[in-house]
């Protein structure tokens, strides 16, 4: 039986791929899922649906359309990974962790130690807190294989 895992936040270095390498290294079960990782994608998600008349708009319509996909993957997985990177803050991130803990759903932050202050409620309601890849992957070994 596969293990769901989400891996969801920031999206400008390859710390999904680390995670999938790593996992399969430890010959884990998981099929890893994650939002549009594409920038331009993504914000482009909604365009089909009309030209809007300013930013704000075009932003809110591609939201509510990525919005499907993540509350889905949310909604099927058995773990969330939610990755807080140093260089963009990650609204998005933050609220993926918030719709967790409101489903009871477990999840993971990873992030470095010098956010620690302003993720403390994040923090506070997830299962792990992460600073490296590899300490994700040996949690998920942990929860998978002990």
């Amino acid at each position: 039986m596969s293990f769901y895992v989400y891996l969801s936040g920031e999206i400008h270095t390859d710390w999904r791929e680390e995670i999938q390498r790593g996992a399969d290294a430890a010959g884990l079960d998981i099929v890893f899922t994650a939002p549009v990782t594409d920038h331009d994608a993504s914000d482009a998600a909604g365009d089909h649906l009309g030209k809007p008349e300013n930013g704000f708009w075009r932003d809110h319509q591609s939201s509510k359309v990525n919005a499907i996909r993540t509350r889905t993957m949310i909604e099927q997985a058995d773990l969330v990974v939610v990755r807080f990177g140093d260089k963009y803050k990650q609204w998005n991130a933050a609220f993926d962790a918030g719709c967790c803990a409101a489903l009871a759903k477990p999840y993971i932050t990873l992030h470095s130690e010098d956010i620690v202050h302003p993720l403390k409620e994040v923090d506070a309601q997830a299962q792990a807190w992460c600073t490296t890849t590899d300490q994700v992957v040996e949690t998920l070994r942990y929860v998978l294989k002990a």
